[in-house]
């Protein structure tokens, strides 16, 4: 029999707040069940059965569709159901996600005028998702206890966390309800580990707009200007996050509780994340991806649980052109996508569309960063294709099929990233868009060469960053209700942004 916390029975809410309320309740409940039954097992302690924990879950049952008036009215476009019947998700790390899940039932309840109930669902924690930040309570486990784990303890199942609702591939089975948010609870613990492991700092730092980068030269400027912004008394900022969490406080504000658990790792994690925070995760995350698509897609695939506002690809691109200069700007408005890591989740006959939000932030940030306007910013932004290619030496295939290609898609720069980013954020409904800089032409000649090349990076980076940052504070100042645009949204979308 499982050995199970005692169970709490579903309660119906008008209020948002009492719905908020009953999954704190539920989940720090089932949490506390497995943390306990794990101290006693690492103590020795022989359990009374397979130990299990479930998810809080929330549902609406809705009789009628949501008129037309009402969809005017709103100017989102998300918080509605598509049609009725019976919605639900379950809900994980209410301390994390208060003020999303705040938002999300306030808009259900208002956009529907049902009740929202809160109960216990029938899907298991998984043990690796319960313990606190700073507990390694397996680590001392003998190997023949440690082979226990899995007859005791609900360990992660995958067909429980796939894409399938994202990837507009789910169907549910007969009577099953249908999903109010793109990510199962289970999905989005599983993402918010994996977090930790690849970017070296809690998810809870992570800031609603994030940039991507592909050189550690963005990464260096971005700590300068964050050590920089903490000096300041008077900055927006409040806090500066760097990998192993070791956070900077600004000037004139105390350290808080858990600040002296930061400690700088010996190494750097695979995707060293950096964020300079605001009040209500308004700031600014950059992580440096690396060169290649498989990263791109694998850090993205992660981050999309925290359900940002928009992220941004600022990086080094190959100038397609003969016309372009060394150090133009290239702003993306439309993709090839030759990275290949989305072909199975999103097939290539899907278009990404530029979006229009995200494009005039960034041309914007540019006239202002540049202080270039008219001609003169044409002259050193171009507006057009960018490919990514899988294939980092693709200028020494035989023939040269992919230069062809790029030819024939007009395309104006290449990397490896740009399309994959863009790709996943239309995927999980994630604005996106792509800001880059020509660092070399091999297609004229003009390829990197060691002096020059770190030459050409101290001078550009400087500028390049503080025009992604500034693309930001335009975002931020209009609102995150115009970036959610319905671009992103397919036929029966989830109610959840």
């Amino acid at each position: 029999m499982p050995f199970l916390p005692p169970f709490i029975e579903p309660t119906r809410h008008s209020d948002p707040d009492s719905a908020l309320a009953q999954v704190r309740k539920i989940y720090s409940q089932q949490i506390a069940h497995l943390r306990g039954a794990m101290q006693r097992f690492v103590a020795g302690e022989d359990l009374p059965g397979h130990v299990r924990a479930c998810y809080p879950y929330v549902r609406i049952h809705t009789d009628t569709v949501i008129r037309q008036e009402v969809l005017e009215n709103l100017g989102l476009s998300y918080g509605f159901v598509a049609g009725v019947g019976r919605f639900e998700t379950t809900l994980t790390r209410p301390d994390l996600y208060a003020r999303y899940y705040l938002e999300q039932f306030r808009l259900l309840q208002q956009n529907h005028g049902v009740e929202l109930e809160v109960g216990t669902s029938t899907q298991p924690i998984p043990v690796h998702f319960s313990f606190a930040e700073n507990d390694h309570l397996e680590g001392s486990l003998s190997p023949a206890r440690r082979m226990m784990l899995r007859d005791l303890f609900d360990l992660p199942d995958l067909g429980s966390m796939d894409d399938g609702i994202a990837n507009g591939t789910w169907a549910p089975h007969p009577g099953e309800a249908q999903p109010l948010a793109l990510f199962t609870a289970a999905r989005v613990d599983y993402s918010l580990h994996r977090l930790r492991h690849y970017t070296g700092t809690l998810p809870e730092w992570f800031q609603n707009f994030v940039l991507f980068t592909n050189y550690q030269f963005y990464i260096d400027e971005f700590v300068r200007l964050g050590h920089e912004e903490m000096a300041n008394p008077d900055s927006g900022y409040a806090a500066f996050v760097e990998p192993g969490n070791v956070v900077t406080r600004r000037a004139g504000l105390a350290p808080e509780p858990g600040d002296e658990l930061g400690a700088v790792p010996g190494r750097l994690p695979q995707m060293p994340a950096y964020h300079l925070s605001r009040p209500g995760h308004g700031g600014i995350t950059m992580v440096n991806i690396g060169v290649g698509p498989a990263n791109a897609k694998t850090i993205t695939d992660h981050i999309a649980v925290l359900r940002p506002h928009a992220w941004m690809m600022l990086g080094h691109c190959a100038g397609l052109r003969n016309s372009q200069q060394l150090g133009d700007y290239v702003l993306a408005h439309a993709y090839v996508r030759e990275d290949h890591v989305l072909d199975e989740e999103l097939p290539l006959w899907v278009p990404i569309p530029a979006l229009a939000e995200i494009q005039l932030a960034l041309e914007r940030a540019v006239a202002d960063v540049t202080q270039c306007q008219g001609a003169d910013l044409k002259r050193i932004m171009r507006t057009g294709t960018v490919a990514s290619t899988d294939n980092r030496n693709w200028e020494l295939l035989p023939n040269n099929m992919p230069q062809r290609r790029f030819s024939q898609s007009r395309a104006v720069a290449l990397d490896m990233e740009s399309a994959t980013i863009a790709a996943n954020g239309f995927r999980f409904r994630v604005p996106y868009g792509t800001l880059l800089c020509v660092s070399d032409k091999p297609l004229h000649g003009e390829i990197k060469l060691p002096g020059m090349a770190n030459k050409f990076y101290r001078e550009r980076v400087d500028q390049h960053l503080r025009i992604g940052m500034r693309a930001i504070e335009i975002l931020r100042a209009e609102g995150p209700q115009r970036l959610h645009s319905r671009k992103l949204r397919s036929f029966d979308e989830v109610a959840f942004q």
